[in-house]
């Protein structure tokens, strides 16, 4: 059995979405009825508009991610803290004289 390892899950997938949007764009671009300088600054105001949109996803993201670290770190101190008291009680279990 064999797996296709490119584009696998649905990040992969995004991607290559994406890259294909963008390819699409710049050669409706080139091949439209426009001048060169008509075309340069359409190219020019189309990757601004890219800039600022990929700059608010990016920190939208970093929040998120941010977000879960914030989480997974205190899941994982809970369980810490949790396993130190459980080690300490049967420690203390086996100290007590019976």
């Amino acid at each position: 059995m064999s797996e296709e390892k490119c584009c696998s899950g649905s990040g992969g997938i995004l991607l290559a979405f994406l890259a294909g949007g963008l390819i699409g764009a710049g050669l409706a671009l080139l091949y439209a009825p426009v001048s060169g300088k008509e075309a340069r600054d359409k190219i020019t105001d189309f990757t601004g508009d890219l800039k600022k949109k990929t700059e608010g996803w990016t920190g939208d993201l970093k929040r998120k991610v941010e977000s879960f670290v914030d989480e997974e770190k205190a899941v994982i101190k809970a369980a810490y803290d949790a396993g130190r008291e459980a080690m300490a009680k049967e420690k203390a279990k086996f100290e007590s004289p019976q």
